[in-house]
């Protein structure tokens, strides 16, 4: 096994360029009064229109890491439903590079796959159900070492949970580059954190990032900080995180937020993924209700990714 970050790892001739990626992302200022009667200004980032099957952050995210296998066997981890195991199957692929998912719930290996495992599996990914026990001990060497094992994967590429490493965050510092001087504020949803930890490092300086946690417990900030140290050698740019709209934790998503992601897609003509970009759009809403944002203000929501609707369907 190679880490991330070993050099001999890096793939320069791995032209990813192949996949078509839509670089820099559109952004679009929209009109919105609930920002606009406080004098702000709304910008939407599309980062979910980079790639059609490689949305969002997870270009940003897995790029380097893909270039970093090398042509190698690539496993990572993820729940039932994770985006990041979708996107890494269907990268593996378009570029024909072995994948395994290490997933969540042992419980799930004797049931029919859902449609986002079935998605993974069409695409060529092979699948691992572990114990809940044990994936919550899959960073810790001895254990990560049976994992390998179990999988015949002793030389494999390791991808974290979620997608985010060293290489992952400065991936994701090109978009504070890309957004430059257009924001004053750039907000974006978080799972691991390695988007927003980028994004505060290629923020120019007096811009600032905001987080918002889609799960719940406080502990985004601690891995946050940790991820800039690997990647930066320490902390890096300005952000902050507010954990308010989680709404009750992952994947939950009650009536009342549905009911907001369907009149902001009416307002905007702009599907809105409810696990992760309804949140952070709630929160800002919410934040200019509440005066967060002074008047002549530019704020920035990254649009991370697709509700499931709009993706294609597999392929085998």
């Amino acid at each position: 096994m190679t880490g991330p970050d070993t050099p001999e790892a890096v793939a320069p001739d791995l032209d990813l360029g192949v996949l078509r990626p839509r670089l820099p992302s559109p952004l679009r200022e929209v009109v919105d009064e609930r920002f606009a009667r406080r004098g702000v200004r709304l910008l939407l980032k599309r980062d979910d229109l980079i790639h059609p099957e490689l949305v969002g952050n997870k270009w940003r995210k897995l790029a380097p890491n893909l270039r970093a296998a090398a042509g190698r066997t690539v496993l990572t981890f993820g729940g039932a439903y994770s985006n990041h195991l979708r996107a890494t199957a269907a990268a593996g692929r378009l570029l024909g590079l072995p994948t395994v998912g290490v997933v969540r719930g042992q419980e799930l290996a004797d049931r029919p796959l859902n449609p986002s495992l079935a998605r993974c599996a069409a695409d060529g990914m092979r699948l691992h159900f572990v114990d809940r026990s044990t994936y919550r001990r899959k960073s810790e060497p001895k254990t990560l070492a049976a994992l390998l094992r179990a999988t015949a994967c002793e030389d494999a590429y390791v991808i974290p949970e979620g997608g985010s490493n060293a290489l992952a965050v400065r991936g994701c510092t090109a978009l504070g580059e890309e957004l430059g001087e257009h924001a004053d504020v750039v907000a974006l949803a978080c799972g691991t954190g390695g988007t927003l930890a980028g994004l505060a490092g290629g923020l120019p300086p007096g811009r600032r990032a905001l987080g918002i946690p889609v799960l719940k417990g406080g502990f985004l900030g601690a891995d946050i900080r940790a991820l800039q140290e690997e990647a930066f050698g320490g902390p890096h740019g300005d952000w902050s995180l507010d954990d308010r709209f989680h709404f009750g934790g992952y994947a939950r998503t009650p009536p009342e937020l549905d009911a907001f992601a369907a009149d902001f897609e009416q307002r905007h003509d702009l599907p809105v993924e409810r696990l992760y970009v309804a949140k952070s759009l709630f929160g800002l809403v919410t934040l200019a209700a509440e005066g967060a944002f002074p008047p002549g203000t530019t704020v920035a929501a990254v649009i991370t990714g697709r509700p499931d609707s709009a993706l294609p369907t597999a392929r085998t």
